[in-house]
């Protein structure tokens, strides 16, 4: 059994009272808790936001751990949504945490959601947006699903300045002693603070916009890898090298929030769309 005190983080009271292995045994990324407690301090601030029974898709779910966190602190009704997990495993997840009457694993293509318009009061990722969101389009799409006045919310790795002349660091880039290699093809889609701004504040399904950042987010990322190597449970090679050397330079987290506006949105991403067009 993996000692308490192996997660605990004073920044993340919340987090603190969850059982270490549960969370590590779902481990895809950095701490799926401690993001969505930072989300979820923010959603806080307006009592209309998120409140029991409402419906909220956690999008980019993982292993469903985000989305007991949810359930068991909001009370709310959570879809699980994910597409490189097992909905049996999520499942099995979910039962051990106490939450099967209120979290529903659901395999989903984020361009594909098989939701109604308007169904949700809230949608909430941790550590997955960055991999489907930096479509320019994708928030259009996305701002369909939320009933008019309700939040997405977002808690992502994130490039917290423009990189120098557009070069990636050298550090970022230079093998670490375990051979892993931080940056890859895909952390292009890594953005600024500045960038996320400028999507969100650019689409007319969506107002309300705040984005800010984790203070000392390079740390906590760093700390959470290495109490996963510690405990073996990385599926992948740790980064926490990385993470180290760049102190806060160049990596960090930025957290999203933006409310639906009453503007209706087109399904960019229906294959029929066209005929649709055609038909009218």
């Amino acid at each position: 059994m993996l000692s308490p005190d192996l997660l605990h983080n004073p920044a993340f009271p919340r987090s603190n009272a969850y059982d270490p292995g549960f969370v590590l045994d779902g481990n895809m990324g950095p701490h799926p808790l401690w993001l969505a407690e930072w989300l979820l301090e923010a959603l806080e601030q307006d009592p209309d936001a998120l409140g029991p029974e409402a419906r909220v898709l956690d999008l980019g779910s993982g292993m469903a751990t985000s989305s007991v966190f949810w359930a068991r602190e909001t009370g709310a009704h959570v879809y699980a949504a994910d597409l490189w997990t097992s909905v049996d495993d999520a499942w099995r997840r979910i039962e051990q945490a106490g939450q099967a009457t209120r979290v529903t694993p659901i395999k989903a293509e984020a361009h594909a959601l098989p939701f109604a318009q308007g169904f949700f009061d809230a949608v909430v990722s941790v550590d997955s947006y960055t991999y489907y969101g930096a479509d320019l389009l994708y928030l259009f799409y996305l701002a369909r699903f939320l009933r008019p006045g309700g939040r997405v919310a977002i808690a992502i790795p994130c490039l917290v300045a423009d990189l120098e002349d557009g070069r990636v660091p050298a550090h970022l880039l230079a093998p670490q002693e375990n051979g892993a290699v931080f940056w890859e093809p895909e952390c292009i889609s890594f953005r600024t603070p500045a960038w996320w701004r400028s999507v969100f504040e650019g689409c007319p399904g969506v107002e309300d916009v705040r984005v800010d950042t984790m203070p000392e987010g390079w740390r906590h990322w760093r700390d959470y890898e290495r109490a996963a190597e510690a405990a073996g449970k990385n599926p992948f090679p740790s980064v926490a090298e990385t993470l180290d050397r760049d102190q806060g330079r160049t990596l960090g987290f930025v957290r999203i929030l933006a409310r639906r506006t009453t503007r209706s949105a087109v399904n960019l991403y229906d294959p029929d769309l066209a005929g649709k067009v055609l038909r009218r």
